[in-house]
């Protein structure tokens, strides 16, 4: 069983982040798929009525739905390069600042990367 993490395939700054990190996934903890798979095949129902477009979304290997700064959070911990800033990032405090930084840069991540007409996937 592996972590699922929901992007969007037509934000370039997200289509980098999944490419850079799955180089990072030396364990295979993390499945990537696309909220624009989703939509078409319907194979996630638990995402159904949420922002997917809005905040990346995780499904985690215990059943539980992640999303935002939760997800960077869960996610980072299961990447052995980068689970101590995953640890940090449990501390008290930080999904106070976290979660409301997460959500400013990603209201303003297609005015800044753009948004490709087309989804990618590799």
């Amino acid at each position: 069983m592996k972590h699922i993490i929901f992007y969007d395939a037509q934000c370039p700054f997200c289509f980098y982040v999944k490419k850079t990190f799955r180089k990072f996934d030396w364990l295979d903890q993390i499945k990537w798929v696309s909220v624009q798979e989703t939509e078409k095949e319907g194979l996630y129902p638990y995402l159904k009525g949420r922002e997917t477009l809005e905040e990346i979304h995780m499904l985690t290997k215990q059943g539980e739905i992640k999303q935002g700064f939760y997800t960077i959070r869960r996610m980072l911990l299961a990447l052995p390069l980068f689970s101590v800033i995953g640890i940090l990032l449990y501390l008290p405090g930080a999904a106070k600042v976290g979660s409301p930084l997460y959500r400013w840069f990603s209201d303003h991540r297609h005015e800044w990367f753009g948004r490709y007409d087309i989804p990618r996937y590799a």
